[in-house]
């Protein structure tokens, strides 16, 4: 069987999508997938190509048992819309950039990362960039969730 590929995106790679690698790749290690799912994240934008996260993501994430040390951020390239299975982004604006990269056949793998947290209105992961330690606490448990759902919309493809 081949693995399922899951890219996250998120602008510049070192906030948004990193946590949601991070955290996506913990549930399927507890789920014991790691094995049948691969994953990733990119940004739309290189303006941290090489970086690791932001600090304040790291750091939000280790509070919950989450390293995303090993991560570098990377801008999504042409290859990945045909390699991975799921291209999620963190928002409408990256969805929107990507919407303008991607092959069309290719673009029925874009969509918004939230769409799988189930009853959510919120459809845009906020970016904590500019903001205070809170935004990355929200951005993690809007993540968790939807990291819940994807990998139970996963489990029914395998």
């Amino acid at each position: 069987m081949s693995k399922i590929s899951v890219l996250f995106i998120c602008m510049g790679n070192i906030c948004r999508s990193p946590t949601a690698q991070g955290v996506f790749a913990r549930l399927v290690e507890d789920a014991q997938l790691s094995h049948l799912i691969q994953i990733d994240s990119a940004g739309t934008h290189a303006y941290h190509v090489g970086n690791p996260p932001d600090e304040r993501a790291a750091q939000a994430a280790a509070r919950r048992g989450i390293d995303l040390s090993p991560q570098r951020a990377r801008r999504v390239e042409a290859a990945d819309f045909e390699r991975f299975d799921y291209v999620l982004a963190m928002d409408r604006s990256n969805l929107e950039d990507l919407l303008t990269e991607c092959p069309e056949p290719h673009q029925e793998k874009l969509r918004l990362f939230l769409d799988f947290a189930g009853q959510s209105s919120q459809q845009d992961v906020p970016d904590p960039y500019y903001g205070g330690p809170q935004g990355f606490e929200r951005v993690l448990d809007l993540v968790e969730e939807a990291a819940q759902g994807l990998l139970r919309d996963i489990r029914s493809r395998l």
